[in-house]
């Protein structure tokens, strides 16, 4: 059992929603925190049947006197029309629901204000070094990914297959959120191709098929499912001509593997690299969610193609990540750069697989990945 390292409210004191890609820990978080919860799991067929036949009969089914209770609805997705009733039931009761999903996009489209702002959002996400401790195996993180299940599995390319599988046939077929399946498998791959780079939707547009406007509506599909978000470039005060294509990144790096076929990856590996930025950027968002420092990231690269993969907030920290065992000269010239358009930046970090923290003599920081992680969390960074 991972000691998960975010905190949700004590029962009966608010209204929020819990969500995270799927196989996080959702429910798992759930029923640690309220073990006295009413529970309505929507996974249940006989309680989908029910509710979504009539929404209304939650209102009878919870008491109107005495003790209020505290609700948990899973998978709330499935039947969007209850929070209509929670809404009332909220308003009208006082009493407090933990509304929890792996997607936002029926809610959102059958109620776009969830609940009209009166509820907190909160996020699981795979699990984060934090969570790991001082015996993370990187090794294994990058080629398994963070969902907990299968980070521990001894055979994870099976439950990471299977994973896709259910994602398309329960996720996508299921709601319907598609017309054409096969095209949007092959978009999948596609986009686990462009994980962690500039993303052009004209090219993937092209060999899937589709048109742009398609592969861009497929994106919003993958962020409103949660399996993965975009990152914006920095563009502010620009002195030169920048990149303005936004980043997307998956939610798991397992994911990413078996989407793009990569096989084993192996330490100083040109994937192995790209899968260490998306670990990364999971822990940048996953420090940021949890505890709540609703910090901007963004990324910075001129046209010319010189990159500095995060900045975080308004250039107050560089960071640049490189999978090597040994920082040479040419590692830092994203670093080296940006001070030219930026002169006032605070910090330039490097993470990478070095053994040891030293500083070059012009202020940047060779970190290793574990003194970043813990650097990090201590709250050192924002």
């Amino acid at each position: 059992m991972f000691e998960r390292k975010l905190t949700l409210p004590p029962p009966s004191t608010e209204t929020f929603f819990l969500w995270g890609p799927r196989q996080t820990g959702k429910s798992t978080l759930l029923h640690r925190y309220y073990p006295k919860a009413i529970w309505l799991d929507l996974l249940k067929a006989e309680e989908f049947r029910r509710y979504m036949s009539h929404p209304e009969s939650l209102r009878s089914e919870l008491p109107d006197s005495g003790e209020k209770p505290f609700v948990v609805i899973d998978e709330i997705q499935k039947v969007p029309q209850l929070l209509d009733e929670v809404h009332w039931l909220h308003e009208n009761r006082n009493i407090h629901f933990a509304l929890c999903g792996s997607s936002a996009r029926k809610v959102r489209r059958g109620h776009a204000n969830l609940l009209g702002g009166r509820a907190l959002r909160y996020e699981l996400c795979g699990l984060s070094a934090a969570e790991l401790g001082d015996e993370t195996d990187q090794v294994r993180l990058l080629n398994h990914g963070y969902l907990p299940r299968i980070y521990m599995s001894k055979k994870p390319q099976r439950l990471l297959h299977a994973y896709v599988a259910d994602y398309l046939k329960e996720e996508i077929a299921a709601e319907g959120l598609v017309r054409n399946l096969p095209v949007f498998s092959d978009f999948l791959n596609m986009a686990a191709l462009s994980d962690s780079e500039p993303v052009n939707f004209s090219t993937i547009a092209r060999d899937c098929g589709v048109s742009s406007q398609t592969i861009k509506q497929y994106f919003q599909i993958l962020e409103d499912t949660l399996l993965g978000r975009w990152l914006p470039s920095y563009r502010k005060r620009p002195k030169r001509r920048v990149s303005v294509a936004p980043k997307f990144y998956f939610a798991d790096v397992g994911v990413v593997n078996v989407l793009a076929r990569r096989g084993l990856l192996q330490p100083g590996s040109e994937l192995f690299g790209k899968a260490f930025e998306n670990w990364c950027y999971h822990e940048l968002h996953t420090y940021n969610q949890y505890e709540e420092r609703f910090a901007q990231l963004s990324y910075w690269r001129l046209a010319g193609g010189t990159e500095v993969d995060f900045i975080i907030n308004d250039m107050e920290i560089a960071i640049e990540v490189k999978a090597v065992s040994r920082i040479s000269g040419h590692h830092l010239k994203g670093l080296r750069t940006i001070t030219k358009d930026h002169p006032l930046i605070k910090r330039r970090i490097m993470v990478c697989i070095e053994n040891k923290t030293r500083k070059t003599d012009d202020g940047i920081e060779i970190m290793p990945a574990n003194v970043f992680v813990k650097s990090l969390w201590k709250g050192d960074f924002f």
